[in-house]
């Protein structure tokens, strides 16, 4: 008996022994193991707590959110209401009129342990990191982990190529128009293939720049590119916002230079012919992960001068971007990388494949609309032929009298963004496939009605869900 107690405690003993060192290598010394965590105990049940708050699958809590008796509340997607999101408010208008990509939240739920991001109150308080390498503001490992992401997914060649981050892909826009127009002797014109997304136009406006200035449509200007005194800057965004098409560079010559926009090339969204190799792409987090709110973007540049431009740009503009958020889009790469990179695409492009088969088929039984057609191809990524899973459903009214698409849209309590903000007839109508699987069901029963109903001015639409 004694032996057998002599064993035990034996046994007990060097399983501490073991689990110390085990410990001390993975944290450091045992004996601090909770004074490291002290300091982030409070903060990381705030969190949780806010996390377990239930508002009934139809909305969300959040720690900078609505705020009740000091406590955070549930802020509901859709038409719901209550204070757990659980009543629907009827009749539903569906809003699809922005590109919010609320569907990729349920993914991030189910990854909360390697998507989550705790950042103290004393993380990079200055404007550059230290040390600094040459004033750069970049982040090595971000950049790394977005260089392993795209060659993991095929979609674009980073050899050869600097990365330069922006404030969301938005702000490399007007950064990308500013380095290549800034040696023009005369505005540069910059110009867009119809239909094109609004912002290349409104923000160009905006700044209303001595250095260039919006021309729009592409076509207009096809066989004038041999004047040298006038630099033409071409945006092609492939696939295209708003109808998922390919698109290529209309204009050709030495005057010609190319802003290539691939925020929307991923398998998510669509096939993956080959790896994008332009001299300047786009990218943003907003689509990749359906992080819009972190205003993250990149861009793959070639030319030196080029990216020392933009990178002039955004440091004058901004001073370089958050390195709060840099932090958490790190935590986000990490997790689809280190995961394989496969699940976060199969998810999103399941979803969206399966919103674009049930909107066409309620679609296609009536010849008053008519959706995009976006042909299968072979993809890469997958390694197969896939059918089409475009981020927006371009929608046309076909009949005479229905001239104003958004108009009619608008009475059977559908929401969507005009026409004539992409270029293009007011005939035709963006719907957003982003948004929440709340808005998407509204969506779906509103057009329902729409195609099987004459629609009357009153309120028919969504007295109940699918």
């Amino acid at each position: 008996m004694a032996k057998h107690l002599c064993l035990l405690l034996c046994s007990i003993i060097l399983n501490i022994v073991f689990s110390g060192l085990y410990l001390n290598v993975k944290w450091g010394d045992v004996s601090s193991l909770s004074t490291q965590l002290s300091w982030s105990q409070e903060a990381a049940i705030e969190a949780e707590d806010v996390a377990a708050i239930s508002c009934s699958g139809h909305g969300r809590a959040f720690l900078d959110g609505l705020v009740v008796d000091g406590k955070p509340v549930c802020e509901c997607y859709g038409c719901y209401t209550a204070p757990d999101c659980s009543l629907l408010s009827l009749p539903c208008v569906a809003d699809v009129d922005d590109g919010n990509p609320i569907y990729m939240e349920p993914y991030w739920m189910s990854k909360k342990e390697s998507s989550g991001a705790l950042i103290s109150g004393w993380h990079r308080m200055g404007y550059t990191y230290i040390p600094v390498d040459n004033g750069r503001r970049l982040s090595t490992e971000l950049e790394k982990y977005i260089r392993k992401l795209h060659e993991l997914v095929g979609n674009a060649k980073t050899e050869g190529r600097h990365i330069v981050f922006g404030t969301g892909s938005t702000q490399l826009l007007n950064a990308a128009v500013h380095a290549l127009s800034s040696n023009s002797s005369s505005p540069a014109f910059v110009v867009a293939s119809i239909p094109f997304y609004p912002i290349y136009k409104t923000q160009t406006e905006l700044f209303q720049s001595r250095a260039y200035e919006f021309k729009g449509d592409t076509s207009l200007w096809k066989n004038k590119t041999s004047n040298e005194n006038v630099t033409f800057i071409e945006f092609v965004t492939s696939p295209n916002n708003p109808d998922g098409q390919f698109k290529d560079s209309v204009l050709e010559g030495p005057s010609v230079k190319t802003i290539h926009d691939r925020v929307y090339y991923w398998p998510h969204y669509t096939a993956i012919p080959t790896p994008a190799a332009e001299d300047l792409m786009l990218f943003s987090v907003s689509k990749l992960t359906g992080h819009a709110g972190s205003r993250f973007g990149w861009a793959l540049v070639k030319d030196e001068v080029v990216h020392q431009k933009m990178e002039s740009y955004v440091m004058h503009n901004t001073i370089g971007v958050s390195h709060d958020t840099k932090l958490r889009v790190l935590k986000l790469l990490k997790a689809v990388v280190d995961e394989g990179g496969r699940e976060i695409f199969e998810f999103g492009h399941e979803i969206m494949k399966e919103r674009w088969e049930r909107l066409t088929a309620i679609l296609s039984t009536s010849l008053r609309f008519s959706l995009q057609h976006i042909p299968p191809q072979f993809c890469s990524f997958y390694q197969r032929i896939r059918g089409p899973s475009p981020a927006y459903a371009w929608l046309k009214c076909e009949r005479e009298e229905d001239g104003d698409c958004y108009q009619v849209l608008k009475e059977a309590g559908i929401l969507g963004r005009r026409g004539r903000l992409f270029g293009a007839e007011d005939r035709y109508v963006r719907l957003s496939m982003l948004k929440s699987q709340d808005d998407f069901d509204s969506l779906l029963y509103n057009c329902q009605m729409l195609v099987s109903t004459k629609f009357g001015n009153h309120s028919k639409y969504h007295t109940s869900l699918l």
